[in-house]
């Protein structure tokens, strides 16, 4: 069956009452945790995981989407009215956006963005839509040694990009590394790093390490960094809607940004933040007011705002058509097709197109949900910044408490929680990146997996690993993004 023809059933799917329901529940969710600093849709969906068990994925991943692209839309308003970002791809709106604001232009900065983002979203999921069916057909291509080294592409990508240092990289990618690997080896049968722990003979539960990751970790380290001082909110001023000069300014900038957004999504360790300053940096470049940039300048809201919402829907073709997560959110969104025992991949659109198509559609649905919750409801939002932190911080702890306590009904689990909420706390203090632990905590059994088979396959032989063409390319780009940045900043030293 054709694209569209697939596209109209998962929109018979994602138009039933239910799941319009679960897509407007995920769209004001999305909005609120993007609204409020500190929390952000990887932690929000993390939280969701256990309470979502009982729900089917096809309304599940409907609202994990509703979440996800309500979390762009929502960040921008803290970046305009308080210059905190709700989200870390908001970065760069924060820096146009809340000089509007000062200058009694927010109500026309919040509009840009809400648009841009709603413009960019529908494009991207209208090249997601015809982009996805196609990789997905290749993949079936990929032989184990390809699928082996698309991993280790993905593992030193994402540890090279994320963070300040690249030790500080692989240490974490190491971690997730290690956790990833705990449990009985299911080929040989032996237990690996228990310590004579009966509880970690199944493995880490992958739902107790994203939970306290990103809610216990994150909630520590925005507490120990807590101030007592009033966040001063800067009222919404001037017109509801966008003068003829600031549309005539914003949409060459939403376009641009959706092609700079889209195709940097799909690329692993990109994440949101990349592409927003090239969206920004293009347009302080292309712009003829140059002079506005740093003091208000509507380009450098509309153009990183697109970018930011087109990543959202570029992180998803490579998740479901190879099962390779390029974000943090991305990597819980992976978490949670294997907690419905299911593994993203060109299989998955052969084998649960409902699923599929569904979630697809329900992007559409979710995006215009948006638009209409953010631009006449701005001011209702708004109000969730006066929430006071410590009850909100303690409220979220408790709630993850409670989905680890439902999910396992484990001591032990609660204790490891503490364990690695902690750890994950200590990584964020001293720089170390989160997204490549859990990259690796979530590929390691993919890429293990696959290299075992590649090599039974070639009877032992190393060799194996780049005898096809497609191995060779991913392990080359492997290797290039480890070596390229030293030589560059050998080369800018010596100069």
């Amino acid at each position: 069956m054709d694209t569209l023809g697939l596209l109209l059933q998962g929109f018979e799917v994602a138009l039933t009452p239910a799941n319009l329901m679960w897509a407007f529940l995920g769209s004001v969710l999305g909005t609120a945790i993007g609204i409020l600093p500190g929390i952000g849709p990887a932690l929000t969906i993390a939280l969701l995981l256990p309470v979502t068990i009982s729900v089917g994925p096809v309304s599940a991943f409907i609202m994990f989407a509703g979440v996800l692209y309500g979390a762009m839309y929502g960040g921008s308003t803290t970046s305009i009215l308080i210059n905190t970002p709700g989200e870390a791809g908001s970065m760069m709106t924060a820096l146009e956006g809340n000089k509007m604001a000062r200058a009694g232009r927010g109500a026309a900065a919040l509009a840009t963005a809400a648009i841009g983002s709603f413009v960019a979203g529908t494009i991207a999921t209208l090249l997601l839509t015809f982009a996805a069916p196609v990789v997905a057909e290749l993949a079936f291509v990929l032989k184990p040694a390809d699928y082996f080294a698309l991993t280790v592409l993905a593992f030193t990508s994402v540890a090279v990009v994320m963070g300040a240092s690249r030790v500080r990289g692989f240490v974490s990618l190491f971690i997730g590394l290690a956790l990833g690997v705990i449990g009985i080896d299911a080929m040989t049968g032996q237990p690996r790093m228990t310590f004579g722990m009966a509880d970690l003979l199944d493995g880490v539960e992958l739902t107790v390490v994203l939970v306290s990751v990103f809610a216990v970790g994150e909630i520590l380290y925005v507490a120990s960094r807590y101030s007592h001082g009033q966040e001063k909110i800067i009222p919404i001023k001037g017109k509801a809607w966008m003068t003829r000069e600031e549309w005539r300014r914003s949409w060459k900038p939403w376009l641009r940004g959706t092609a700079i957004g889209f195709p940097m999504g799909a690329i692993p360790g990109s994440g949101s933040e990349i592409p927003t300053m090239l969206s920004y940096s293009l347009e302080k470049k292309l712009s003829r007011h140059k002079d506005e940039f740093g003091k208000g300048a509507i380009e450098g809201v509309a153009g990183p705002e697109a970018a930011n919402n087109a990543a959202a829907a570029g992180i998803l073709v490579p998740l479901l058509t190879l099962g390779l997560p390029t974000s943090a959110t991305a990597a819980i969104l992976l978490a949670a097709f294997q907690n419905y025992g299911l593994q993203p991949g060109p299989f998955l659109f052969t084998g649960n197109p409902e699923l599929v198509w569904g979630l697809i559609a329900s992007l559409y649905i979710g995006n215009f949900m948006l638009l209409v919750l953010n631009l006449p409801l701005v001011g209702l939002w708004v109000r969730l910044l006066y929430i006071p932190k410590p009850q909100l911080y303690a409220g979220i702890l408790v709630f993850a408490m409670m989905g680890i306590w439902g999910v396992s009904g484990s001591v032990f689990d609660l204790g490891l929680m503490a364990v690695l909420g902690l750890l994950s706390y200590a990584m964020r203090v001293y720089g170390f990146p989160i997204p490549p632990l859990l990259i690796g905590l979530i590929l390691v059994p993919l890429a293990e997996n696959q290299l075992r088979t590649a090599l039974a396959a070639g009877q032992g032989r190393l060799s194996v690993l780049v005898e096809t063409p497609v191995s060779m390319i991913f392990l080359s780009l492997a290797l290039l993004s480890l070596f390229v940045p030293i030589i560059l900043r050998r080369l800018r030293t010596s100069a």
